[in-house]
This record gives structure tokens, C-alpha cells and sequence, in this order.
């Protein structure tokens, strides 16, 4: 026995989809520059510095110096020896007026008066210990910088932004289809 029979065939639509991908650069341009620093004005003054030396000591010691000075000197060595004398012979006059007190004052003046004083054996140094005398005033420097800020000129670049927009294409790849066939229907 023969069943009628329905036979069905079918087929999926099938949907296709392209799609491009879009597309996005951006880049930064640097930033333009320019920096300048001026130079610091710089001034400098000094003073000299001062050096005395005097030496009049030390020539005076060498039995060296002027003859103003040696003139002086010797007045003065000469109005000592005066006085000294005169108060030694003061004092001797003295002595001998009262020659009837017990001693000897013309023996002890002769004796006094004959013979130098002893004379002092020792080292001098010649000229003296600080004989030279130095002064010295040093140079001062006197600095006077002024400074310059610096000059900073900045351009911002803005970004470029390229944009390219993707798509998306939809199409129909294959159609839906249905096929009924019927079988042994007269049979």
C-alpha cells in the first residue's frame, strides 16, 4: 500500500553582511617654541690696595738717616751730656765743700773721673725687632650683576583628527525557498 506522502524542501534565507571598518588618525603636532635668555650685566669696580712700608726705624738703627734727623739727634745727645755734666759737677762741688766729713771725695772723683764706665758686652741686633713698619689696607671688589629673565614664546598646534566612517552593507546572500511535492497521491 502506497501512503500519499507530502515532501517538503526548504531552504534558509541567508543574509550577507560587508562591513568596512572605519578609520581614525590623530596626531599632535609639537608645540612651537622659542626661548631666549638675555645675558646677565655684569660690573666690577676694585679699589687698589694699599701697601706702607716705612723703613725709617730700621735706617736709623744703621746709623743711616738724615742729616736733619742726625743734627737733631745730636743736639739732643749733646743737651744730655750738658745736663748729666753739669749735675755730676754739682755733685762733686758738693762733696768737696764739705771735704772735712770723713772720706776721701778727691781720690773717689779721680777715680770716677779716669776711667770710663764699663762698657756692656751683649748681642744688638741691628736694626731692631720691629724696626719696619708695614701697613697694609687691601683692595675691595664691589660686584654688581643684574639678571635677565628669561623670554618664552609658546604656539599651540591643535590636534588633526582624521576621520574615515565605516559602513555596514546588508545584502540577501540566498532567498528563503520551500518546495512542497506531493507523492502517491493517486495511487
Amino acid at each position: 500500500m502506497r501512503l500519499p506522502q507530502i515532501r517538503m524542501e526548504s531552504q534558509m534565507a541567508k543574509i550577507q553582511i560587508q562591513q568596512t571598518p572605519g578609520k581614525q588618525e590623530i596626531q599632535q603636532p609639537n608645540a612651537k617654541t622659542s626661548i631666549q635668555l638675555p645675558k646677565a650685566q655684569v660690573s666690577m669696580s676694585t679699589t687698589p690696595s694699599k701697601l706702607q712700608i716705612d723703613q725709617t726705624k730700621a735706617w736709623e738703627d744703621m746709623n743711616l738717616m738724615h742729616i736733619t734727623k742726625r743734627n737733631d739727634k745730636f743736639a739732643q745727645e749733646g743737651v744730655q751730656a750738658i745736663k748729666e755734666g753739669m749735675a755730676r759737677r754739682a755733685q762733686q762741688g758738693s762733696q768737696l765743700m764739705k771735704i772735712e766729713n770723713n772720706g776721701n771725695p778727691i781720690a773717689s772723683q779721680a777715680i770716677a773721673n779716669g776711667y770710663d764706665g764699663k762698657k756692656n758686652l751683649g748681642i744688638k741686633f741691628i736694626p731692631s725687632h720691629f724696626s719696619v713698619k708695614i701697613n697694609y689696607q687691601p683692595s675691595e671688589v664691589h660686584i654688581n650683576v643684574q639678571t635677565n629673565k628669561p623670554v618664552i614664546e609658546a604656539t599651540i598646534r591643535k590636534p588633526e583628527h582624521i576621520y574615515k566612517k565605516g559602513s555596514v552593507d546588508i545584502s540577501m546572500q540566498q532567498y528563503q525557498e520551500l518546495e512542497i511535492d506531493f507523492i502517491n497521491l493517486f495511487g
